[in-house]
């Protein structure tokens, strides 16, 4: 780490700051989701793969509306060790993938996943409304906890509907060899 220390314990000091925070969020979101898609498509789990690649092209997009609110800011270049996610479980740690995931899920447990997830950017950016120096950060991060917000609300929607026709899956026959 050429001696920096984790930024983890420090609080996000500007706009461009927390911009850089936030895209980083919606990009790695968007990869893992598109990866998640991948490997359900590998397994001929077309409706989960389906469900990740909608959640991934959301994530696309709402770093795209920051991208356009970021236009003319000097955004700085912050190393993965330095990011402060002053929240509850850092946002990058193994653990945002939790033991629902695999070949077989359904889709109930792939919106639990998300779900999951969008509560700890939440979280986040609602520790940074209340920690930033700056109101004019504070209030970006609670703009940003808004969208989760209504992120959320979408997620629990998409989940009480797939609940109503959740059924386990048959026994496969034929699983994967795992070591």
């Amino acid at each position: 780490m050429n001696g920096e220390q984790s930024g983890a314990s420090g609080t996000i000091g500007s706009v461009a700051e927390l911009l850089v925070h936030a895209l980083e969020l919606e990009h790695e979101a968007a990869t893992h989701y598109e990866g998640l898609a991948d490997s359900m498509a590998s397994h001929h789990n077309a409706e989960v793969a389906a469900l990740f690649r909608r959640l991934a092209r959301r994530s696309s997009e709402r770093a795209g509306d920051l991208a356009d609110r970021a236009a003319g800011l000097q955004l700085p270049h912050i190393a993965p060790w330095s990011f402060k996610w002053n929240c509850p479980g850092n946002p990058s740690d193994p653990d945002c993938l939790h033991a629902e995931v695999g070949y077989r899920m359904r889709a109930v447990q792939a919106l639990r996943l998300a779900i999951h997830n969008e509560r700890r950017s939440h979280a986040f950016y609602l520790q940074v409304a209340g920690s930033a120096g700056e109101p004019v950060v504070r209030q970006l991060a609670a703009e940003l906890a808004a969208v989760q917000t209504e992120h959320l609300t979408w997620l629990a929607d998409l989940l009480a509907r797939e609940a109503l026709t959740d059924r386990p899956l048959p026994e496969d026959l034929d699983p994967p060899q795992l070591p």
